[in-house]
């Protein structure tokens, strides 16, 4: 069985060192996070050195990678490192694992035939398949997750695409999407935050471009930084009560899970923010 996530987890942006995550994850188990998202990009991590640094720093909290690029982290070594850390913590490990974005690899091809390969050699390399998830947004994603793993971790998404996820999936599947936040009462700075972390780089990258369009938002609410209604619709912000909602409608339309990312100005602290977003989390789930 896949490890036991909780409804509500903390999603950590890889912006943050590895030491001030290993510390964030110390303090979300505390809070009562029941799983910790260590974010990862194309960074090569195949040794799993920060997953395993806060498993052994913490007792009971979930950690899960999101995710190692399948481009950039040989999937022989990944399942060698996999196997090392759960030897270790057998009940708290879940692997992420995804091919990201075309504009971020030079030699990105075929992505299908990518993944088909990949999990394969996880298999092989002895990484269940219910003990990994796929990063996956689109329907040929989302019906492979469906049959070679434990489920999807869709990444900058709406409660709509989660919707469409359940029913892809079927509801026996892991769902468990990352909702973004911005924890700040004043809308102008909010919005100057989150607008920041959405046009670098994701409205550049077509993958995430083409799937906001397929969820209803138009070319216009796309262009350029992003219109107010998009950026609203990704990155809920205000007091902890109205961005844990977000999260509340995504469990609603079929999430087992959420893996919470608060956005700071300039990467500050985020744990202000998970302090705020725990308290309601303990009143409403």
């Amino acid at each position: 069985m896949a490890p036991q996530l909780g409804k509500i987890g903390a999603w950590l942006n890889p912006a943050h060192d590895d030491e001030a995550r290993l510390k964030y994850a110390v303090e979300a188990e505390a809070l009562g996070y029941g799983t910790v998202w260590l974010g990862v990009g194309v960074t090569p991590v195949a040794g799993l050195d920060l997953v395993e640094r806060v498993l052994d720093a913490t007792e009971s909290i979930t950690v899960a990678t999101a995710i190692v690029n399948m481009w950039t982290n040989p999937a022989a070594e990944v399942a060698r490192s996999y196997r090392r850390v759960v030897a270790r913590h057998p009940d708290r490990f879940l692997l992420g694992v995804g091919i990201g974005h075309p504009e971020s690899i030079t030699s990105y091809q075929r992505p299908m035939d990518k993944m088909v390969e990949y999990l394969g050699q996880l298999d092989e390399g002895g990484v269940p398949a219910d003990r990994r998830v796929l990063a996956a947004l689109g329907p040929k994603a989302l019906a492979l997750a469906e049959a070679r793993a434990a489920g999807s971790h869709p990444y900058l998404t709406v409660p709509e695409h989660t919707r469409r996820a359940r029913r892809a999936l079927g509801p026996a599947r892991l769902l468990v999407p990352e909702q973004t936040v911005v924890v700040d009462p004043d809308p102008v700075i909010a919005r100057r935050i989150a607008r920041h972390f959405l046009t670098n780089p994701y409205l550049s990258l077509r993958n995430y471009v083409n799937n906001l369009l397929s969820l209803g938002f138009t070319e216009a609410d796309v262009a350029e930084d992003g219109s107010d209604r998009l950026v609203d619709a990704l990155i809920p912000h205000g007091p902890p009560e109205t961005v844990l909602a977000r999260s509340v409608e995504h469990l609603a339309a079929g999430a087992d899970h959420v893996g919470i990312q608060v956005l700071t100005d300039g990467w500050a602290d985020p744990m202000p923010g998970y302090r705020a977003i725990a308290e309601v989390v303990r009143k409403v789930i």
